[in-house]
This record gives C-alpha cells, sequence and structure tokens, in this order.
C-alpha cells in the first residue's frame, strides 16, 4: 500500500515508503463526507493497510500506538492549521451542538435543585471542556455529565463534599491512565464487536432515559404536572419530526420552542452574576463514600463508553479527520476536567459515544459545535448563574426526551457494520447484559469468551 497525495492518483508522497505488509504508515488523505454538505477533510493520520473499508479505515481493535507515533507525538501536536479539520460555524453545526442536552440537562439541574451544587460551578467544568474538546479535537467530541454516578448521587441524596471527592478520584483515576499511555494499549486488545455491545448498552440506556422523563418526569421540572399521556405523546412526536428531518436543523427550532417555554414558565427575580462558587470541605469520610457509592459503578462505564467507545464512534463517522481522538488523550481530557470540577463543587463530567452520535446526526461535523455550545454554556454560567436553577427546570420535558430517544436509536445503529454472526451475537450479548445489569460483568465476561475462543482456535490449528 503506498501513500497517494490528494488530487494526484498514482503520485507517492515524500518519505513514504511503499509497503505491502501492514505496519502502521503515515499518509496525507483527503476524503469526502457527506456529500450533502459538500465538506472536504484533508488531514495528517496513520493508516493501516488492511483497512477494507473504501472510506473509513476501521479495524477489529484500535490500531497499535507505533514507536514513532508517541515520539513524534509533540510534532503532530504542533501541524499547521492546513493539516488540520478546519473550525465550521454555520447552522447545521450549531443544529448539532444542542442535540445532546437531553442527557445534559435532567442530570445538571437534578444536581443544583436536589444535591446543592452552585449552578456555576456545573457548568463551568463542562463548559471548558466542551471548547478544549473542540480546539483539541476538531471534530463534535461531547460533553455529559458522569451517568451513573449522577443517578446514584441524586437518588442518595449525597451532598457537594461528597460528590467532589468522587470527581476528584475520577479526575485522578484517569489523568493517570492517559497519561500513561496504558489506555491505548488496553484500547487494542477490545474487539470491535465488544466496543459495538457498550455502545448498544449506551444507545439502550439513552432510549430508557427518555422513557423515564416521560413517564415518570422529575418532580423539579415545570412540566411534571402534566399527564403520562400528553407527556409521551409530545416526546414521540418530537422524536419522529427529529429524525425525519434532521438534516434540516429541526434542533433549532426545538431549542427556540425551549427558550419561550423557559422564559414563560419562568418565577422569580432575575439575578444577574455568576451563583456562589465554594472550596467543598473534603474529609476522609467524604472520599471513602465516594469512593464506595460514587466511582466504583461509573469507572468500567467511563472507561468503556468515554474512552473507547467514544474513540471509536468517532473514527467510524469521521475515519481520518478524527486522527486525534484517541482513548488516552480523551482520558487526560476528561480527567483534566473532573480534577477541576472536584476542586469547585462542580458536577463531574465525561464525554460519551452517543452524545457524538447525537452531535454528528443533527449536523455536527467539526469542532465547531462543541466551542459554540461550550461558549454559550460558560456565558451562562458567568451572566445569569445565580437563576440557572429556575430557569432550567422549565425546558420542555418532551424536547428533551424526543433528543434522547433519537439519539440512542441511531447509536444502536452503529451495530450495523458487523458482519459475522458471531459478531453480533457478542455485541447483543455485552449489550444487553451492560444494560440490564452491570457493564463491567459484561465486559469481564465478553473479553473471557472472545480470548478464550482465539486461544482454542489457535491451539487446534498448531495442532494440525
Amino acid at each position: 500500500m503506498r501513500g497517494v497525495a490528494p488530487g494526484r492518483p498514482g503520485t507517492a508522497l515524500p518519505n513514504t515508503p511503499g509497503t505491502a505488509d501492514c505496519g502502521e504508515q503515515y499518509f496525507l488523505a483527503e476524503i469526502s463526507l457527506g456529500c450533502q454538505e459538500g465538506i472536504r477533510w484533508r488531514t495528517g493520520v496513520p493508516l493501516r493497510a488492511e483497512c477494507a473499508h473504501p472510506e473509513f479505515p476501521l479495524t477489529d481493535s484500535w490500531p497499535k500506538v507505533s514507536q514513532r507515533t508517541e515520539t513524534e507525538g509533540s510534532a503532530a501536536s504542533s501541524a499547521s492549521h492546513e493539516d488540520l479539520t478546519p473550525l465550521r460555524f454555520d447552522r447545521a453545526e450549531l443544529a448539532g451542538a444542542v442535540a445532546d442536552l437531553g442527557v445534559f440537562v435532567p442530570i445538571a439541574v437534578a444536581l443544583i435543585v436536589s444535591n446543592g451544587l452552585s449552578p456555576t460551578a456545573v457548568l463551568l467544568p463542562a463548559g471548558l471542556l466542551y471548547v478544549i474538546s473542540g480546539l483539541l479535537y476538531r471534530v463534535p467530541v461531547p460533553v455529559q455529565p458522569l451517568k451513573a454516578f449522577g443517578a446514584i448521587a441524586i437518588a442518595q441524596g449525597l451532598g457537594a463534599p461528597e460528590i467532589a471527592a468522587g470527581a476528584l478520584l475520577m479526575g485522578g483515576v484517569f489523568v493517570v491512565l492517559g497519561a500513561s499511555g496504558w489506555l491505548d494499549r488496553v484500547a487494542q486488545v477490545f474487539p470491535k464487536a465488544i466496543i459495538r455491545g457498550v455502545q448498544l448498552s449506551v444507545g439502550l440506556i439513552f432510549c430508557k432515559l427518555a422513557w423515564n422523563l416521560t413517564t415518570s418526569p422529575p418532580a423539579i421540572f415545570t412540566d411534571h404536572v402534566y399527564s403520562t399521556t400528553w407527556l409521551a405523546g409530545a416526546g414521540a412526536a418530537v422524536a419522529v419530526t427529529a429524525l425525519l428531518m434532521r438534516r434540516h436543523h429541526v434542533t433549532l427550532a426545538f431549542v427556540v420552542i425551549a427558550v419561550i417555554g423557559m422564559v414563560m414558565s419562568f418565577q422569580g427575580p432575575l439575578t444577574f452574576g455568576p451563583s456562589p462558587v465554594e472550596i467543598p470541605q473534603l474529609s476522609l469520610q467524604a472520599f471513602t463514600t465516594a469512593a464506595i457509592a460514587l466511582v466504583l459503578p461509573q469507572l468500567p462505564l467511563t472507561f468503556a463508553n468515554s474512552c473507547l467507545a467514544t474513540a471509536d464512534a468517532a473514527r467510524t463517522y469521521f475515519g481520518p479527520a478524527a486522527g486525534r481522538v484517541r482513548p488516552g488523550r480523551l482520558a487526560l481530557s476528561l480527567g483534566g476536567a473532573n480534577l477541576l470540577a472536584g476542586a469547585i463543587g462542580g458536577m463531574p463530567v465525561c464525554h460519551g459515544a452517543g452524545g457524538l452520535t447525537a452531535h454528528r446526526s443533527f449536523g455536527a461535523r467539526t469542532g465547531g459545535a462543541p466551542i459554540v455550545l461550550g461558549t454559550v454554556l460558560l456565558v451562562l454560567c458567568v451572566s445569569i448563574g445565580a437563576s440557572l436553577a429556575v430557569a432550567l427546570a422549565g425546558f420542555p420535558l418532551p424536547i428533551l426526551a424526543g433528543l434522547l430517544a433519537v439519539a440512542g436509536v441511531l447509536h444502536i445503529a452503529l451495530m450495523k457494520d458487523l458482519r459475522q454472526p458471531s459478531d453480533w451475537a457478542m455485541a447483543i450479548a455485552v449489550g444487553v447484559t451492560g444494560f440490564l445489569s452491570n457493564l463491567a460483568i459484561a465486559l469481564a465476561g465478553a473479553m473471557l469468551v472472545w480470548w478464550g475462543a482465539k486461544a482454542v482456535g489457535a491451539l487446534r490449528r498448531r495442532s494440525f
């Protein structure tokens, strides 16, 4: 396989050796994504010779990190602007930017109202991570609350000290994993079927969250007074409309409707300025409670979904343009944001493959979408942070539920590239087990079965 200069078929790139083996080579690739948008991506990334897909180079596991990749990381980071995906700030990016609010808003509002977190402290780490992700990764990498972490904290009524301690623990763990390079090496042993199973589990969780928002609406939202029939019917109408018209920037219309609804339902004086941000009072008991109740249940989900599955979804959707999105880097960025969240008593955050599907499905194609959303969050938390809790409680639940359901369904559709019945069986087993019980159990069992089968096959071939 030989590197070919864009627009000049048959011309090898300088210093690019021609080779027929499967070693990692560097190419200057230019591909077309989404003909309806007329987008051209141009970037220098590592490709692999065995990649068979004509548009997106996919393998059963994450490409190996060669010594050249490690030693030249700093040089790659300082690549010229022409070698990066250009940022866009058009209507498509704006529509995609708001597509993942179905996960973000309910957990953020609950942590503010039920757990007593400062609205400014909740939005500040998320906004900063969104902006940094857009600039660093150049594709719409999402920022979400830690879902299992947040749900347990809300259900148990844990206070700011325990939540802050848990954020610091999560941040420390993933900064170490990302900085050591260990996560990228571990990612190599995860087959695509298992990654698709994780994504199936997340898609099912999104659909369940959407259903719960309409059938058991949180009392902190203004819409909880409406009947289940009305909420479910309106949520279904939003989902169908969003699914059928997602290429027409329909999410922008939904956001306008949501803003009107929040303004009409707003009660109380509008206070300008940020809400008070205080350094949490940490203790050994707070760290112990956080480690057992919050961090242990969240670790497998963050490892599998925020790092491995998000990196996989990025290269599935964007191909070489997502060359910067690697599991180790994702661990570093989310880890750093959680250290900040823990230091100011804010909301723990992560990346997420489901959020990436939501942003991309409704129009986002570059880092412009996360930069826009992050900037909006930063402006809100500084300008009206003191009034955000009341304002966000008026966000219409059918819109949140509808967008969340569409993101879940489209995320499950990532399984369509599996070809073998055994891969489908493995993915479904991981997804259903992770959804119904525990993702850590699903991952451990799947890895044992997968590599056990590989070992048996190798022994049989050797015996012959």
